[in-house]
């Protein structure tokens, strides 16, 4: 894949612009009049004709009929063009790939998911992303967002010692997989990806957990309503506490870890057990960050999403009773079937409307 799949919208590196485009995808079918847009934006109407004006151009938003005025002529509706550009999104998880195709409205147009082995070596995964990039669509792509498991650094687009793959450790996945492409590329945590995706959704409110069960255990985190991933990226290894010091080995090198025991459990069948290890693990995050909501996702849990929901609540439930203050809510991470890839897409275009 070449740079001339991607898009060359210098519009969109304008904040103002992205101001507007941000209140015309809030609009949706409706749109919205240059007049309602400066109203709503504290631009004055002769900036926003220019931005919408440049907009224009770019094929992003165009004029969709007429709405009646207080007075004087009829007011211009303008609509944002949602099929104008894409990202794509992809999850490398351990053993598998899920690649999404999401317009500029954030809905998801195309899927796919294949077989992957992350431990076969980084030019053989980025062959297999490069392929589903190039399957998904030869429209115009803002760019190529990739969420891996951590721990990695978000801001150099590198790995680091992925647990039970050490060899990813220092590899330029973001840089190197821009260079196949052709196209911008994001790297970031599969569980940074995916709270991402539930904040933009409005599911979690301004403060909670993301806990994904699947081939590993992570968290995503948002605090005061923006993704907090640490200074370098290391915010939310969730599974790595140590809860049982004497517990069994765990790949990242510790023991007693909340994801091997918790894993441990899942393999013999003891969903229970499996929930109340994860219940454990969420009550110290309650308690460490005084967030207001629990949700649980990943493949495991989608698997039998009642005994997890059913287990953590019970858990955090119990301490709260005994230190007198009401449960934290826990429920299931409703929404995309994928938010890690969802996620993913959406750390391309969320800059694009200023989020």
């Amino acid at each position: 894949m070449n740079s001339d799949t991607g898009v060359n919208l210098p519009a969109l590196r304008n904040h103002n612009a992205a101001l507007v485009l941000d209140l015309l995808r809030t609009a949706g079918e409706e749109g919205a009049s240059r007049l309602e847009l400066a109203d709503r934006t504290g631009l004055t109407p002769q900036a926003v004709s220019k931005i919408t004006a440049r907009l224009r151009e770019e094929g992003l938003v165009a004029e969709a009929g007429y709405r009646a005025s207080t007075g004087g002529k009829p007011r211009t509706v303008l609509r944002l063009v949602t099929g104008a550009a894409h990202a794509v999104g992809l999850h490398l998880d351990r053993d598998e790939l899920t690649a999404v195709l999401v317009d500029l409205s954030g809905v998801i147009v195309a899927a796919n998911v294949v077989p992957l082995d992350l431990g076969a070596g980084a030019e053989v995964v980025m062959e297999v992303a490069a392929g589903e990039v190039a399957a998904l669509t030869s429209r115009p792509l803002l760019g190529v967002g990739v969420a891996m498991p951590g721990p990695l650094d978000h801001a150099a687009g590198v790995p680091h010692r992925v647990t039970g793959f050490p060899e990813w450790d220092g590899f330029p996945l973001r840089d190197a997989l821009a260079r196949r492409l052709g196209l911008p590329v994001v790297l970031d945590k599969d569980t940074n990806a995916a709270a991402l995706s539930i904040a933009l959704s409005g599911a979690g409110g301004d403060s909670f957990g993301y806990l994904h069960l699947g081939t590993g255990l992570g968290a995503g985190l948002v605090l005061g309503g923006a993704v907090y991933r640490g200074a370098r990226t290391g915010a939310g290894e969730f599974g790595h506490q140590t809860v049982q010091l004497d517990g069994p080995a765990c790949g990242c090198g510790g023991r007693g870890c909340l994801e091997a025991l918790c894993l441990a459990a899942v393999a013999r069948g003891d969903l229970d057990e499996a929930a109340g290890v994860l219940g454990a693990g969420a009550a110290n995050l309650v308690k460490l960050l005084d967030i207001d909501r629990v949700l649980l996702g990943g493949r495991v849990v989608a698997g039998a999403a009642e005994p997890f929901v059913r287990g953590v609540r019970a858990v955090l439930a119990e301490r709260a009773e005994r230190a007198g203050e009401a449960p934290v809510p826990v429920a299931l991470a409703d929404g995309s079937p994928d938010p890690v890839a969802e996620g993913a897409a959406q750390l391309v275009l969320a800059p694009v409307f200023g989020r």
